[in-house]
């Protein structure tokens, strides 16, 4: 008799959005609490900050160095701030509208991306490792990560309710033991030897 999975149900991963989308390729896609975006802002929010710091060092301490290049720098990092702040403020809707994961009985499929769309696959036989992590910011949200490690690198599901998190790692953890339980069961048994007869 299969294992209940934690993805049926109605559980809520979103007050507003449907649990499962059909638009992003089949039935059984998860999508991310809103909050995610808060969480994005925020740290988007420190990295400018410390671009404009970068900025305001060099307009004050470098006009003698660069000499004649000084105004065209200044216009250059101008830009960039520019071409940053665009980036920050729309990056985080569009990343949260096209996030999708979904955990089958073979395979976890994460589907992600702002500029380019990156879709992963991560066979369950591979799996390594699962781990829970949240940082300052994410603590404070009550949002967390599951790093998946396998022998070609890590994966990441990011931006789960804390709860949902420990979910996905427990039923990550209990298909690798089933599968390593189907896998005993079904290796060949060893031929027993005695000794030759002389």
């Amino acid at each position: 008799m299969p294992t209940p999975s934690p993805f049926q149900g109605h559980l809520t991963v979103d007050e507003v959005e449907p649990v499962h989308e059909t638009d992003a390729g089949g039935e059984g896609y998860r999508r991310l609490n809103r909050k995610c975006m808060v969480s994005m802002y925020i740290g988007h929010a420190i990295s400018y900050a410390v671009l404009l710091a970068g900025y305001f060092f060099l307009k004050t301490f470098s006009q003698e160095f660069l000499g004649q290049y000084y105004n065209l720098v200044q216009l250059a990092a101008l830009a960039v701030l520019a071409v940053a702040l665009v980036y920050i403020v729309a990056a985080p809707p569009v990343y949260y509208a096209r996030y999708r994961y979904q955990i089958t009985e073979d395979k976890v499929d994460v589907r992600c991306g702002v500029l380019v769309i990156r879709h992963i696959l991560v066979p369950i036989e591979r799996v390594h490792q699962v781990e829970v992590s949240r940082g300052p910011i994410n603590t404070l949200l009550g949002l967390a990560d599951v790093t998946i490690t396998t022998a070609g690198g890590d994966a990441t599901i990011e931006y789960l309710e804390i709860k949902e998190a420990e979910k996905v790692a427990d039923h990550l953890n209990n298909l690798i033991g089933r599968m390593l339980q189907d896998r005993i069961k079904t290796a060949p048994s060893p031929i027993a030897t005695g000794p030759l007869d002389e």
